[in-house]
């Protein structure tokens, strides 16, 4: 495998885009390998990369299906749900944290506030 075409930033030539940009179009790569890449230089550190896909190649978004719908709500269901108190946190737990906030930062004066 030889190396890939690289181009300067917004000098792509078309019939090449980005993952985001193919997106856009209702489109996906289709398993297509990384066709060219492109690089915004930056100073003192490394450019920026974008790999680029050919559009003929892309082919079509899949459809959502309704199962499809329902592994994904209970996916998201699943990152809301605190490991330590096992309650619905509202909102997705954060990575960072690894429990719902309340669990993480624990009122050190009991359920009163100071209001």
């Amino acid at each position: 495998m030889g190396t890939l075409p690289v181009f300067r930033w917004h000098l792509a030539p078309d019939g090449y885009a980005t993952r985001r940009q193919l997106r856009a179009r209702d489109l996906r790569p289709g398993g297509q390998a990384v066709a060219a890449q492109l690089e915004r230089p930056r100073r003192r550190r490394g450019p920026l990369v974008a790999y680029l896909y050919r559009v003929d190649l892309a082919k079509p978004v899949r459809p959502m299906t309704p199962d499809r719908w329902a592994a994904l709500a209970k996916a998201n269901a699943a990152r809301r749900i605190c490991p330590a108190c096992r309650c619905d946190a509202g909102y997705v737990i954060p990575i960072s944290l690894g429990t719902c906030v309340p669990c993480a930062y624990p009122d050190p004066h009991g359920s009163e506030g100071s209001t």
